[in-house]
């Protein structure tokens, strides 16, 4: 069976009161008092790999009906959005796909946002095309790179990324990133119990000393396609004892207030590792995410089952302070807490895909 991204009514954004928006330049909260911190901008629904636990190649084939490239915002339109989100406090831009080096001349798209003041630019990529784009992105302003890697057995990746791309490849994005300054750079793994927990010693092994982050993320239900069941989810803490009895760890502070991962260092100095753990420690109360997506609506929960449509208002002449204002008002409307409540019938609600939005 096919799953379709979940499209929205161009009229959901119609209706804005400008009033009970805080003035331009002021800091949003939501129902839950978290400010929005974090812009998380998809370029691409389009992706070289088709993981399991995310692009399935029995929904996501051949005729999948990915969308036209009229249909996704311009460079232009996303730095319009993303200064606007910058100017009521957002100081992390991370962009993401889909494959977001798929998106031609991604670099330009960097240049132009790296113009606005005082933010750091990240992206998420599976790190194959990285060996050719690194030094670009460096150059145009990118800061730092996060790179998916869900095995180091090559049979079990090429399993896992269903694509035939071997660790190689990732390891060579890696290597590349880190020569050109793209870090510190973090490795993200999606353990899923029976299907990769097995390499998970074998991670902590290889990144440590490498100056690398390795973080762990139980396997979420993100979307309606990925076949999710909650005992195929490796509770974080289980991670961290498997790690612990091979090098020993202890825990460390935050970065920052809302940071998603649990951090833990080697006690010999060997560098960190972290677990996201949204579905066994949900960190709702903390989030201060919004995610526009590839063809312009705003999600306000990576769980969410619907978005809110900005790009109508882009392409119907709408001024900036109008934009600003339904912006704001998809905030301060917002209180998802999805991880807080997640159920077996939650799980099975139709939800946005990760594909579509960034994880």
């Amino acid at each position: 069976m096919k799953v379709i991204p979940i499209q929205q009514a161009a009229s959901d954004l119609a209706t804005v009161d400008a009033a009970a928006c805080p003035p331009p330049g002021e800091a949003l909260f939501d129902r839950r008092g978290r400010s929005v911190r974090d812009l998380r901008i998809s370029v691409t629904d389009r992706c070289n790999f088709r993981c399991v636990y995310c692009m399935p190649r029995e929904v996501f084939g051949a005729d999948y009906p990915f969308l036209p490239r009229r249909e996704l915002l311009s460079f232009e339109e996303i730095v319009r959005v993303a200064s606007l989100f910058v100017a009521r406090g957002v100081r992390k831009l991370r962009i993401t796909g889909g494959e977001p080096l798929l998106r031609k001349d991604i670099e330009r798209l960097i240049e132009m946002l790296a113009r606005l003041p005082g933010v750091e630019i990240t992206l998420t990529t599976n790190g194959v095309l990285l060996p050719r784009l690194a030094r670009r992105l460096k150059d145009a302003g990118l800061h730092r790179v996060t790179v998916s890697l869900d095995a180091l057995d090559d049979a079990l990746f090429r399993r896992m990324n269903d694509a035939d791309y071997p660790v190689a490849k990732v390891l060579e994005g890696i290597a590349a990133a880190k020569a050109v300054g793209l870090g510190p750079i973090k490795v993200n793994m999606v353990v899923k119990r029976g299907t990769n927990d097995s390499d998970i010693e074998a991670m902590a092994t290889h990144f440590r000393h490498s100056g690398h982050i390795l973080r762990f993320i139980e396997f979420m239900d993100v979307g309606a396609s990925n076949g999710w069941k909650m005992d195929e989810v490796l509770p974080s803490r289980e991670v961290i004892a498997r790690i612990d009895r091979l090098f020993p760890l202890e825990p460390i502070d935050p970065n920052y207030e809302g940071e998603v991962a649990e951090r833990w260092r080697y006690k010999d100095g060997a560098g960190e590792v972290g677990v996201i753990s949204s579905v066994t420690q949900a960190f709702c109360s903390t989030c201060t995410r919004i995610r526009l997506s590839t063809e312009g609506k705003l999600y306000t929960c990576l769980f969410a089952q619907h978005g809110h449509d900005l790009r109508t208002l882009l392409r119907e002449g709408a001024d900036d302070a109008r934009i600003d204002a339904a912006i704001a008002q998809v905030w301060q409307q917002r209180e998802d807490h999805y991880s807080e409540i997640r159920t077996a019938e939650t799980a099975a609600l139709r939800k946005i895909e990760m594909s579509y939005i960034g994880g």
